[in-house]
């Protein structure tokens, strides 16, 4: 053979070699030469973010991987090649979902072992489901909302704020777990008071529903107050003439005060004996006003008051004088030292016979009480017993010392 025939067969055989190197290298990329037991899942729904060769898991642990992904009638079929050496670990009714290995990441296949496995474990060419509980349905519509939320927010400026977040807790972590235990304990002390925030938030909506009925009124009162508020506007020159005025009055006030300070002083103590004495009789006086209202009518009648001849009819005499005056003896003195009293309105005084030449006594005595009732009794209308006691105190000093003549 010549040297350019040894040449092309030389040249033919490499290019063989090139091309079983590597076909050989896409054979054991996708893992052709691997021994692994293929289980189709069939689910509503893949996503972009699973496609070969996703991972398969249980629990967290390797199981095998996604060898292939295609569109079905009903959703997707995914061919699942499960490691040999551990799908006898897996019942024939276990389930699986499709989760994102992180938040940004792609998805995986994480096999769910129910809570009573099926007789038998899985085996190749099995078909198993998405798992369609409760929990998965939730998980697997969070993680479907996640999406459209993460594009609306921009990864790499939520990427830029958990950064900043990550910053600010470095090194705060105890700072952080103590203001947790703090608002722990608080909410601790706030909890039992919950029933009591409840009643209180109730009697607030009764309290609204009062407010609510008393609206018109308020509303009335807040007009008016405005009515009053613009008449005050209105007024205000004269209002600042009025102002002006108090102020002035105010000075002259003030420099009374101040000129008259010694003598409102000295009234104020030389007042205090007076004010004493007038304390001291003050129980007095209600009874003295009541007497001197009822005395009224009495000395009306006594007066004639609506009669022919009104008026107080004495006849007077004059006879021999007394003895002189005779000082120390003859000066007039007050013997009632015995404080406050009240000599009441009806009392009675019996009748007292008397000579006529006897001294009738001190003034306002039982002897003299006795003789004014005496004369006051015909033109009063009563017995002598039913005058009253202070009618000496009033008509004694007029009839002291005259002369009475009896017809």
């Amino acid at each position: 053979m010549s040297t350019r025939a040894r040449t092309q067969v030389a040249g033919v055989i490499f290019l063989v070699i090139l091309v079983l190197l590597g076909w050989l290298a896409v054979a054991i990329f996708n893992k052709d030469f691997d021994r692994a037991e293929l289980v189709t899942l069939k689910t509503d729904r893949v996503g972009n973010q699973l496609a070969p060769p996703a991972e398969v898991k249980v629990r967290g642990v390797p199981f095998g991987e996604v060898r292939a992904v295609r569109g079905s009638a009903d959703g997707a079929e995914i061919d699942l090649a499960i490691d040999p050496a551990k799908i006898d670990q897996l019942p024939r009714n276990v389930s699986a979902r499709l989760l994102p290995k992180t938040v940004f990441g792609e998805r995986y296949v994480n096999l769910v072992l129910p809570d009573r496995p099926a007789g038998g474990s899985l085996r190749d060419g099995d078909v198993i489901t998405q798992d369609h509980s409760a929990n998965a349905i939730e998980l697997e519509r969070v993680l479907g909302d996640l999406l459209p939320l993460l594009r609306a927010v921009q990864p790499q400026k939520l990427n830029s704020s958990l950064g900043a977040i990550s910053l600010a807790l470095d090194n705060r972590g105890k700072s952080l777990g103590d203001s947790i235990v703090q608002l722990n304990d608080l909410l601790g002390q706030v909890n039992p008071l919950m029933p009591r925030f409840k009643a209180d938030i109730s009697r607030a909506a009764d309290v609204a529903d009062l407010y609510t009925g008393a609206a018109p009124d308020i509303l009335k009162a807040l007009s008016d107050l405005s009515t009053t508020a613009k008449t005050i506007v209105d007024t205000r020159a004269d209002l600042d003439k009025l102002y002006t005025s108090v102020t002035t009055a105010s000075g002259d006030l003030n420099k009374f005060l101040v000129q008259n300070k010694e003598n409102i002083i000295g009234v104020s103590v030389k007042s205090r004996p007076t004010l004493e004495l007038l304390s001291r009789y003050s129980p007095e006086f209600p009874c003295l006003f009541d007497a001197v209202n009822r005395l009224k009518p009495v000395m009306e009648k006594a007066l004639g008051k609506g009669t022919g001849e009104p008026g107080l009819h004495v006849t007077l005499s004059v006879h021999e004088p007394r003895d002189k005056y005779v000082p120390g003896r003859d000066d007039p003195r007050f013997d009632q030292k015995g404080g406050p009293r009240c000599y009441g309105g009806g009392g009675s005084s019996a009748a007292v016979s008397f000579a006529a030449d006897g001294d009738l006594g001190p003034a306002n005595s039982k002897g003299e009480r006795g003789l004014v009732a005496e004369l006051l009794a015909p033109s009063l209308g009563m017995r002598p017993a039913e005058v009253p006691d202070w009618s000496s105190v009033l008509v004694g000093p007029a009839l002291r010392g005259t002369e009475v003549t009896v017809r």
